[in-house]
């Protein structure tokens, strides 16, 4: 397996640029399954989540291929509405293909989604909406099979909570259906709002992508479409946080600092100097961070994707800090990792209580998932000696060039292949 080694001490100082966001192109991967032809997607990082995503789109019948950071999808005229185990157990997201299966297909076989490790993340949200729209569905075997009678239907759709998958999967399948998709309590995230735009330059209409009430007018037929996306605001928070854990200068650009407005004042009461301008952020982080807490929420709240990073940065503050997880029910595995490294923290349930301390130390370490694995890659820029980050191919899921990156602001970091 690849891994990570790092050695710390060293500020890191200099630019760095963000590339589109993994959690906007899959789905948007995912919406090309609606229009046959080719569709052009630009700004998409070089991930094995993309390489993944491709896979499963080409065993419905589709062809990918990425040059550069400029990805052609293939869509047939005849879709194999399948997406099999071997293919989905890598990745959870794959799951959004349900919803335009159905909608182009009138049905859909998926396997029960896989991914990282982060505890249950049901899916009965996707479910129960597209129940909802006149879908039906039974488990087979492991392999979720859904149908509909005809076309989807319109419908009106509350969520109980803001699920970001329930709302794309709604908002796609939305999109052919026949007659008018009300969702109401929908996810507000900057990635749905990219993922609207691009469904409407093909040709769908929506209205309220980025608020709580999305409606959307079902149309005949979709056309391809050139769509580029969206900065990857996880990707840009990783780096800021880099900076701060450092006490380094960093700017980080071809990015939107509002899409991180909750992550920035957070850093900014830890001690840190954060300047903010149109498509790039500079922070400067302070000797020490002083202790704060926070609680991750749905957005604009702070969001689950940079809590590992930020508990990296907490786990050196002067002073006690006290968070709060309230999306995932295994988000603290990567905690025992960071003990390894020398690091106070206790968690009970949905909290983690982090006792600042004045030294980590270089050890070996194990990436559980993406944003755990990035977490102990800027633990270890901090820590004394080196750390090795084994299983590294969950950051590769999510980052393009992180050591390489990470080099060039004047980090020891090297990626190793075994």
């Amino acid at each position: 397996m690849p891994a990570i080694v790092v050695e710390g001490g060293r500020p890191l100082r200099g630019t760095v640029g963000v590339l589109g966001a993994k959690n906007a192109v899959l789905k948007e991967m995912a919406a090309t399954l609606l229009a046959p032809g080719r569709h052009i997607i630009s700004n998409v990082p070089a991930i094995l989540d993309v390489e993944l995503m491709g896979r499963v789109l080409g065993h419905m019948g589709a062809h990918t291929k990425l040059d550069g950071h400029e990805l052609s999808v293939v869509i047939p005229d005849s879709l194999d509405p399948e997406a099999p185990i071997e293919l989905v157990r890598a990745m959870r997201a794959s799951i959004i293909v349900l919803g335009p299966l159905l909608a182009r297909c009138g049905e859909a076989r998926v396997a029960l989604p896989g991914g990282d490790d982060l505890g249950a993340r049901p899916i009965d949200f996707h479910l129960g909406g597209l129940e909802q729209m006149g879908a039906h569905f039974e488990l087979v075997h492991g392999v979720l099979v859904g149908k509909c009678e005809g076309k989807l239907r319109g419908t009106e759709v509350e969520l109980p909570f803001p699920s970001v998958g329930a709302t794309e999967n709604m908002l796609l399948a939305g999109t052919l259906a026949d007659g008018e998709t009300v969702i109401i309590n929908a996810a507000r995230e900057p990635e749905i709002e990219d993922l609207a735009s691009m469904l409407c330059s093909m040709g769908a209409h929506i209205e309220g992508a980025g608020s709580a009430i999305i409606r959307i007018t079902g149309v005949e037929n979709l056309e391809p479409v050139r769509h580029g996306v969206i900065p990857d605001r996880l990707e840009a928070g990783t780096y800021a946080i880099a900076g701060a854990i450092t006490g380094g200068d960093i700017t980080v650009t071809s990015c939107v600092p509002s899409h991180l407005r909750m992550e920035l004042l957070k850093l900014e009461e830890t001690g840190c100097e954060v300047e903010r301008g149109e498509g790039w952020m500079r922070i400067q982080g302070p000797e020490r961070p002083k202790a704060v807490d926070f609680a991750t929420l749905p957005f604009p709240g702070f969001h689950t994707d940079m809590h590992p990073q930020m508990v990296a940065l907490l786990s050196v503050a002067d002073g006690t800090s006290v968070i709060t997880e309230n999306l995932y029910d295994a988000r603290f595995r990567y905690v025992g990792e960071l003990l390894r490294m020398g690091a106070d923290i206790t968690t009970e349930w949905q909290h983690a209580v982090i006792r600042g301390v004045e030294r980590l130390s270089g050890a070996p370490v194990l990436a559980h998932d993406i944003r755990a694995g990035a977490a102990l890659v800027l633990a270890g820029l901090r820590a004394d000696g080196v750390t090795v980050v084994g299983d590294a191919h969950h950051i590769d899921r999510g980052y393009e060039g992180f050591a390489s990156k990470l080099a060039a602001l004047g980090g020891a970091v090297e990626h190793r292949a075994e």
